[in-house]
C-alpha cells in the first residue's frame, strides 16, 4: 500500500459511524483506519475487506478483525468513486444482524433525498 493515489474517496454520512469509531479500543480504530485506506488506495479490494451484502440495494460491508472480535461497518458507493459510510457494529454472530443491514438501507435512502433536495 505504498502508492497512496486515490481510486476512491471515503466520506461519512452525518455521525453514524464516527460515533461508532470514537467508542472502539484504539488497536480496532487503527485497523479500521489501515482498511478505509486500503478501500480508498487499491482498485481490486479483496473480499475479506470489502463485499457486497447480498440481497442488499447495493449495500458494501467494511470488514475488520482484530483477534476474535468481529467489527462492520457499511456503505455504498455515490457517482461510482465515491463510498459513503454509514453505520458500524460489533459482530457476535455468524449472521450479520438483519436490523443492522436495514438500517443501512434507510441511511443509504436518506442520504440520497437529501441529495436530491440540494
Amino acid at each position: 500500500m505504498n502508492n497512496d493515489e486515490v481510486v476512491r474517496e471515503v466520506f461519512y454520512y452525518k455521525r453514524y459511524y464516527l460515533d461508532f469509531f470514537e467508542e472502539l479500543r484504539p488497536e480496532v480504530k487503527l485497523k479500521f483506519n489501515w482498511t478505509l485506506k486500503l478501500i480508498s488506495v487499491i482498485e481490486r479490494v479483496p473480499k475479506k475487506y470489502f463485499n457486497h451484502i447480498t440481497d442488499s440495494t447495493g449495500i458494501y460491508e467494511i470488514r475488520v478483525e482484530v483477534g476474535s472480535e468481529i467489527f462492520r461497518a457499511f456503505s455504498f458507493f455515490d457517482e461510482g468513486r465515491l463510498i459513503i459510510v454509514v453505520n458500524g457494529f460489533q459482530k457476535k454472530s455468524l449472521k450479520t444482524p438483519r436490523k443492522e443491514i436495514i438500517l443501512a438501507e434507510k441511511l443509504k435512502k436518506q442520504y440520497f433525498d437529501e441529495k436530491e433536495t440540494k
